[in-house]
C-alpha cells in the first residue's frame, strides 16, 4: 500500500504539481560536499562525497552514521538501500561489495572477480535479501546469496537477444528484475531469466519503478511508461528543477541535486 500510495502521487506530481511550482514546498535542504546520494524507504539520504566518504542522514536532518575506509575500496560506484537495514556499496574499479549494516558497520566483502564475475557494471539487492548482478562478459544475470555465493544465472543473453544489454541500473520489484540500458532500453526479466517485455525508452537518468511503472528522467523531462501498454506520460521540470544532476521520487517527498546541494520537497 505504501508503495501504491507513492506511485499515485508521482502520477499526480506530473500531471499537476510539476506545472505549478507553488505547488512545491521545500522542506528541508542538506548542504556540504555532495556528488552524488542514495534514499531508503524510512527517509534516509546516503550522500557520497568527493573523498568517497558515505554518510548516512537520517529524515530530521542528523547524521547517524559514517563509513570512510576509502583507501581500501577506493571509488564508491553505485549505492543500493533497498533495505535500510543492509545497505550495499559497489566498487566497479575493484569488483567489490561491501554490505553494510544500518549503522554503516561492515558486515562483509565480496570480490566479483573471485567469483569469476569480470564485468558487473552493476547491482541492487534481490527478493531473497541476496544480490543481482550482470556480468557482460558473458552476458548473464547472476544472483548471490549474502555470504557472496552464486546461486543462480540466467541463460546467456546473447542467445536470447539481438543485442545484449549493458545495463547501468538493476531493480528487483514485483517478482520482477528490470534492467536499464539508456543506449538499448528497458529489459524486464522474470527471476528465471526468461524475457517478459523490452521497451526502447533510451536516454534516461535517474530511473526508478515505482508498483509496476517506470520513471525517468530525460534531460528536462520526467517520462512515466506502463510496461505492456502504450501509454506514456511526460512533463517539464519546472525552472526550479532544471539543471538537477540527480532526481528521485519516494512516498511524498521528492529529492533533488543540484550544486552540490539536496533539495527535498514535499508534493
Amino acid at each position: 500500500m505504501k508503495q501504491l500510495a507513492g506511485t499515485i502521487l508521482f502520477i499526480l506530481f506530473l500531471t499537476t504539481c510539476i506545472a505549478q511550482q507553488q505547488s512545491f514546498k521545500e522542506i528541508n535542504t542538506i548542504r556540504g560536499d555532495i556528488v552524488d546520494f542514495q534514499i531508503d524507504n524510512l527517509g534516509n539520504v546516503f550522500i557520497i562525497s568527493s573523498n568517497n566518504q558515505l554518510k548516512k542522514i537520517n529524515h530530521a536532518g542528523d547524521s547517524v552514521g559514517v563509513f570512510n575506509d576509502v583507501r581500501q575500496y577506493g571509488k564508491i560506484s553505485a549505492v543500493d538501500a533497498t533495505n535500510p537495514l543492509k545497505v550495499l556499496l559497489f566498487y566497479k574499479d575493484f569488483a567489490n561489495i561491501v554490505v553494510l549494516d544500518r549503522f554503516l558497520n561492515v558486515r562483509n566483502t565480496i570480490n566479483l572477480r573471485r567469483l569469476n564475475i569480470l564485468q558487473a557494471r552493476t547491482i541492487t539487492q534481490s527478493y531473497d535479501n541476496g544480490i543481482w548482478t550482470y556480468d557482460e562478459q558473458d552476458a548473464r544475470l547472476k544472483r548471490l546469496s549474502d555470504d557472496g555465493t552464486i546461486v543462480d544465472q540466467s541463460a546467456d543473453f546473447r542467445l536470447l537477444l539481438e543485442a545484449a544489454p549493458s545495463p547501468v541500473s538493476i531493480i528487483d520489484q514485483n517478482r520482477l528484475v528490470y534492467l536499464y540500458d539508456p543506449e538499448k532500453g528497458l529489459f524486464i526479466f522474470d527471476y528465471f531469466g526468461t524475457l517478459k517485455n523490452k521497451v526502447a525508452l533510451l536516454g534516461w537518468e535517474d530511473f526508478q519503478v515505482l508498483d509496476g511503472k517506470v520513471f525517468g528522467r530525460k534531460q528536462t523531462t520526467i517520462q512515466q511508461y506502463e510496461p505492456g501498454t502504450l501509454t506514456m506520460k511526460e512533463q517539464n521540470l519546472p525552472l526550479m528543477l532544471s539543471g538537477v544532476t540527480k532526481l528521485k521520487i519516494s512516498g511524498k517527498n521528492l529529492y533533488c541535486l543540484k550544486d552540490g546541494t539536496i533539495k527535498v520537497y514535499a508534493f
